[in-house]
């Protein structure tokens, strides 16, 4: 008797993807949680965040994300199940009955993300991976209504893959791991959306040579240049992307202008308009509910009704978002770090508001960790599977990614107005301040217009 089985659809409905070509979709429990109106609002939330005020193509969206992740798991099983598959229940090899699970659960794994995910978390204190499981179990979505097709247990099965708890291991990793269908996704649709190159890598190869074993996935020793590629690929785009200074830079901005908002409303909330969905957040006393009725349209209402506030700062911030006015910012490290008190002095000086005019802000990532005892990825190295079937890690046996393993890539920045280093043609009464600030910072070798 097969565990988790759905009806199936009367005949097959793909859907074109720039990134696969094709999603194909059989089973009705997929087809009805992607016609689910909790699924649906993730088509009204970009990727990226404000990233397209860097690369202008990169609107695309958590819905296309989330549906590309399903396709490329629902490849990976059908691979497992014509290869793989398991005879007895000690063999180690895929068990065809989680195909379903771990399909839902790709389909899934980041229905909890709201608009400007990490910002927004930060300052109200959510939590999109626990809200993605909240929206799963809660029986009163259509999420919900459309799992509990397959069984009545099956939404919680779902949440446990995506909360890491599930006990098959082989199901987490195919979505969490360093080498997961997540990553592995978001990279090509990333890359693709932003017109870089640094995301591409062999996808066709690295599904050439995957295979599953007792504890999780791996890759046959064929494949190590493969992954390779997919590894310096992803520490390509970190650095390129994901941490350009312009994007986190807009990311600052939004983040002081939110910030901004919330302490206008602490202080008398009749002096700042704001819509019904972002001020029960303000307010704190949100529901499941107000969460899914915000995405990024909801919040841009409230950015274009705050440029014209009565509280310059506000208004500023907003109009510096809306327009695309981003902040400058220089390199700081440990023997510079003590300049920015001074820096922030000056900039007072000249009228801004160090609070929401100035922010130190790290971007570091790990390009590869072969052993990570907590964290998103606990104990998930990318195994290496010999003609023997012994497992060696991945960077014992590639020297590149041995010289990656373990590093901290990226940078930290202080980020200030422009106007602090704009040179203008008439003498300006601030000139003395500008003058300063810019002694400070060049004399430091902290800005540098070519980095």
């Amino acid at each position: 008797m097969v565990k988790f089985k759905s009806e199936k659809l009367d005949h097959e409905k793909v859907i074109r993807d720039p990134v696969h070509n094709y999603i194909h979709i059989k089973d009705k429990v997929i087809y009805d949680v992607i016609k689910a109106k909790e699924f649906q609002r993730l088509r009204r939330i970009k990727q990226l965040g404000p990233a397209s005020y860097v690369f202008p193509g990169a609107t695309h969206t958590r819905f296309e994300h989330n549906l590309g992740v399903y396709e490329l798991t629902r490849r990976i099983c059908n691979i497992f199940n014509d290869r793989y598959r398991s005879q007895n229940p000690k063999d180690g090899l895929w068990n065809a009955d989680e195909t379903l699970l771990a399909e839902c659960a790709a389909l899934l794994h980041d229905i909890g993300h709201g608009p400007y995910s990490h910002t927004f978390e930060h300052l109200f204190g959510t939590n999109h991976e626990k809200m993605g499981q909240e929206i799963i179990t809660d029986k009163n979505t259509e999420v919900n209504q459309a799992l509990r097709q397959v069984s009545p247990d099956f939404p919680n099965l779902v949440a446990k893959v995506i909360a890491k708890t599930y006990a098959n291991p082989q199901v987490v990793k195919l979505i969490s791991s360093q080498a997961d269908a997540d990553r592995m996704d978001y990279l090509l649709r990333d890359a693709y959306f932003t017109g870089v190159t640094y995301g591409a890598f062999d996808l066709t190869r690295v599904l050439e040579v995957i295979r599953p074993y007792k504890d999780g996935i791996a890759f046959t020793d064929k494949g190590i240049h493969a992954i390779e590629d997919y590894i310096i690929s992803r520490y390509q785009m970190y650095q390129q992307v994901y941490f350009h200074r312009i994007n986190r830079s807009m990311e600052v901005i939004l983040h002081h202008l939110l910030q901004r908002a919330q302490t206008l409303y602490k202080e008398d909330k009749r002096q700042l308009p704001v819509t019904p969905q972002l001020e029960t957040f303000l307010a704190n006393t949100w529901t499941l509910d107000n969460y899914l009725s915000l995405d990024d349209g909801v919040m841009e209402t409230n950015f274009s009704m705050w440029r014209n506030s009565s509280d310059q700062i506000l208004a500023d911030l907003a109009a510096s978002y809306l327009d695309r006015h981003p902040l400058e910012s220089v390199k700081i490290n440990e023997s510079t770090k003590n300049l920015i008190p001074k820096l922030k002095d000056l900039i007072k000086e000249a009228g801004f508001n160090p609070q929401y005019y100035t922010a130190t802000n790290s971007a570091f990532d790990e390009p590869y960790d072969a052993y990570k005892p907590s964290g998103k990825n606990a104990h998930s190295p990318i195994e290496i599977m010999q003609e023997d079937g012994s497992l060696i890690e991945l960077s014992e046996v590639s020297p590149l990614v041995k010289s990656l393993n373990g590093t901290l890539q990226g940078d930290e920045r202080f980020f200030f107005p422009k106007t602090m280093i704009e040179k203008t043609a008439e003498p300006q009464i601030f000139d003395p301040i500008y003058q300063e600030f810019q002694r400070y910072i060049k004399n430091n070798e902290l800005y540098n217009p070519a980095k």
